[in-house]
């Protein structure tokens, strides 16, 4: 079981981001996403195509920056468009500089007023501070560019994985090279990708009162992926005496991190779904298998969890493309009715429903379903339906569109 380099792979995004920046100066471009998908070899991808100066920065450095920093750089960037039409700034780990956006408001409205035509892209690892940052001081001036994590058209693309790769060690590039020795990749995950994504994108940007407790209910959410668990029962499966809010909450804040949310029933009504209990469900199923110990083949072996994982691929497939903004994902159960995943962008629906081998399950749900909210579109994905392989290879907006 090897992996092959990624080479000059380019994920889609880079086109898009190329030509924005080739647009005359509208916006600040923030790239956006959870750690290692791949931010910053992106943005040095683009600027490395790019016809104009691109100056290139980054505040992740062992010395400590201020304000002045952001200054500098952008006075250095300014020099650059001396005779040209314009420049690129690229500003790195932007989240490290204190108070980064009002700097940031401040040049960018002054290059506004006197015509200055730099452009701006700025992208960090902390996806809290970043989002905290734009709606504090830029509104109005910046456009979003999201990376999720990697598909499985891209892992396979990159570094040549097949299905059940992809099912067990999921979407992070970085670790594509240690699959030969999965114990190596599996704390590899844990160290470099789980415990740094808690630590520093979540506990040392936000306030957390209970810090363990966030930490068991992520474990929690890796165990108990793909199945609905009230936050009754989770705190009863925490043995915390936290309350509700705080679950959801904290729920929330690994969802932002990119690692972890919990998906709404869906009601036909938004307060309904709110309210109601999670479908708990990883964004990268390598959170998943790294947490449980079992190695590659042991996990193909168990039936049951080689289940729970194939419904979490299709699930963390959905997931990530909600929190590009291109859906909205919900389950929906009615007593022993269920359907997996329901997908709604604007005003269709569209109901899908995963064999994934666990036990073989009869549709009645789905029928439910159809009765009650007249989906547009009844997908069901493995068995005889369409191949798992296929599904997760096309973009989920392939599978919104009529046929």
């Amino acid at each position: 079981m090897e992996s092959k380099s990624s080479g000059a792979f380019q994920r889609p995004q880079a086109a898009i981001l190329a030509a924005r920046l080739n647009e005359p100066r509208r916006f600040i471009q923030v790239v956006v996403g959870p750690r290692q998908v791949g931010k910053t070899t992106l943005v040095q991808q683009v600027a490395a195509m790019m016809p104009q100066p691109v100056r290139y920065a980054s505040a992740d450095e062992p010395t400590l920056r201020g304000r002045e920093w952001i200054a500098q750089q952008w006075e250095a960037a300014r020099l650059a468009i001396a005779g040209r039409e314009d420049a690129v700034l690229v500003l790195d780990e932007i989240q490290k500089i204190p108070a980064w956006s009002e700097t940031v408001k401040r040049l960018w409205d002054e290059d506004s007023r006197l015509g200055r035509p730099l452009k701006v892209v700025l992208l960090g690892s902390a996806p809290l501070l970043i989002a905290q940052g734009l709606t504090e001081s830029l509104a109005g001036r910046f456009e979003t560019l999201v990376l999720g994590h990697w598909t499985f058209a891209e892992m396979r693309g990159a570094f040549g994985f097949g299905l059940e790769e992809y099912l067990f060690f999921g979407g992070y590039p970085g670790a594509a090279a240690l699959i030969s020795d999965p114990a190596r990749w599996a704390r590899y995950v844990a160290d470099s990708l789980i415990e740094t994504s808690i630590a520093r994108d979540v506990l040392l940007l936000t306030r957390v009162d209970k810090p363990a407790l966030l930490r068991r209910l992520f474990e929690l959410a890796c165990r108990y992926s793909g199945q609905v668990l009230s936050y009754t029962k989770m705190l009863g499966q925490l043995q915390d005496a936290g309350n509700t809010t705080t679950l959801a909450h904290y729920l929330s804040l690994l969802a932002k991190a990119g690692m972890v949310c919990g998906l709404p029933k869906f009601a036909g009504d938004v307060a309904r779904s709110r309210g109601s209990s999670p479908k708990l469900q990883v964004l990268n199923t390598a959170l998943m298998t790294a947490m449980t110990g079992l190695g590659f083949e042991e996990a193909r072996a168990d039936r049951e969890f080689w289940g729970r994982l194939t419904e979490s691929a299709v699930g963390a497939h959905l997931a990530n493309a909600a929190l590009a903004g291109e859906c909205t994902v919900y389950y929906w159960r009615e007593g022993k009715q269920e359907v997996d995943f329901v997908v709604t962008a604007g005003r269709r629906i569209v109901a899908i429903e995963v064999k994934s081998g666990r036990t073989p399950r009869a549709h009645a749900g789905t029928a439910a379903f159809v009765k009650a909210f007249k989906p547009q579109r009844v997908l069901l994905v493995g068995g005889d339906g369409i191949a798992l392989e296929d599904f997760l290879a096309q973009p989920v907006g392939h599978w919104l569109r009529d046929r």
